[in-house]
């Protein structure tokens, strides 16, 4: 069974910074597209970053220049820095594998942003 489990999140002030980890268990992981999400409350949920099996990334201009997503292929986990953070990057965070046989997500970690 395949699992994804984020961590990290957590209460910042605007123009702090944090990182998010999703480990996975099982195989998917390495053929797996890596990327984030979030929610914020009333909102649907939207890409924050994605990374290729490749290494290829992608990114909204929201978080463009601020968010960095990588990825550890040994270890299993994806990562998500996010720096000069801003009270609207307040939601919960999902961490999300795919790819065209399969779609996993985790159960989410907050991320507040104080003003």
């Amino acid at each position: 069974q395949v699992q994804l489990v984020e961590s990290g999140g957590g209460l910042v002030q605007a123009g702090g910074s944090l990182r998010l980890s999703c480990a996975a268990s099982g195989s998917i992981f390495v053929g797996s597209t890596m990327a984030w999400y979030r929610q914020a409350p009333g909102k649907q949920r939207e890409l924050v970053a994605a990374i290729t099996r490749g290494g290829t990334t992608n990114y909204p201009d929201s978080v463009k220049g601020r968010f960095t997503i990588s990825r550890h292929n040994a270890e299993n986990t994806c990562y998500l820095q996010m720096n000069s953070l801003r009270p609207e990057d307040t939601a919960v965070y999902y961490c999300n594998a795919h790819s065209n046989w399969w779609h996993h997500w985790g159960q989410g970690t907050q991320v507040t942003v104080s003003s």
